[in-house]
């Protein structure tokens, strides 16, 4: 794939299910190196729009292509090995009794609760990636004891081990208190810098956890695209205002964005 082309590309995508329309026309991309907010009030589409990109919500109409493939035209469990998920959804399938090594080590193969055999070049990239997110001393630890903060970023390393191409993050802080979300968000924002790293997919309500190195914005509002473009320039009152249907003022502080009301 030549290394200017969109690593992702929707044009016409429309997701109906029964009466609902869930996403209606929407025209994205995702080139190398720009990473992506998703935003948006809840049942916007961003939930539908992810799972139509990972192959388990068929379009109803439009296309979708993803590192360079059509969507309909390959084996789509294949070319969704490119990109990875971490979402509060993975939590259940993790075993109690795991090591968040082997959670790690289970991204190299897309296999949950994987029981292979792990050679020494897979237990020291999980290493590598549980210290290069802060959390190196939990490798042994099991995920039963585990809180919310270090297994979202257990998940984000099993997530990296893949090398994937394309990382999202469908509100990785919800359940975070405020400490571990700040914490979090300092480990995201650290991941967005690196040049090797992966375009990064941020799903989210808050304007708070968007963090340096996000550089475009992607609103979404009954299942369409209100807003798309470089976050500067989209994440304004009028925008955030119209994709929530209320009267707000967005504004960039030191600490970061902030939202209130009116």
């Amino acid at each position: 794939m030549p290394t200017d082309s969109p690593l992702l590309q929707t044009t016409g995508l429309t997701l109906r299910r029964g009466r609902k329309t869930l996403l209606r026309d929407l025209d994205w991309s995702i080139r190398p190196g720009e990473h992506w907010v998703i935003m948006g009030p809840n049942g916007c589409g961003k939930t539908s729009l992810l799972r139509s990109l990972t192959g388990f919500l068929t379009p109803t109409s439009g296309d979708i292509e993803l590192l360079g493939n059509a969507y309909g035209e390959v084996d789509w469990r294949e070319v969704r090995r490119g990109v990875a998920v971490v979402s509060a959804a993975l939590h259940a399938h993790i075993p109690f009794g795991e090591p968040a090594i082997e959670t790690v080590i289970s991204g190299i193969y897309d296999q949950l609760d994987f029981w292979g055999n792990a050679t020494p070049a897979d237990e020291r990239r999980a290493r590598m990636l549980l210290r290069r997110l802060g959390v190196g001393d939990l490798a042994h630890r099991e995920w039963s004891v585990l809180s919310q903060g270090e297994r979202q970023k257990v998940l984000i390393a099993r997530a990296l081990a893949a090398r994937p191409q394309v990382l999202f993050l469908d509100e990785p802080c919800a359940g975070l208190d405020p400490v571990a979300r700040a914490d979090f968000l300092e480990s995201l924002a650290q991941l967005a810098r690196q040049a090797e790293g992966p375009s990064l997919v941020l799903v989210t309500h808050h304007v708070e956890e968007i963090t340096p190195g996000f550089s475009h914005l992607l609103l979404l509002s009954g299942g369409r695209c209100t807003a798309s473009g470089l976050l500067r320039a989209t994440l304004t009152s009028a925008n955030v205002g119209r994709a929530f249907d209320r009267s707000v003022t967005v504004r960039r502080t030191p600490a970061g964005w902030r939202l209130r009301l009116g």
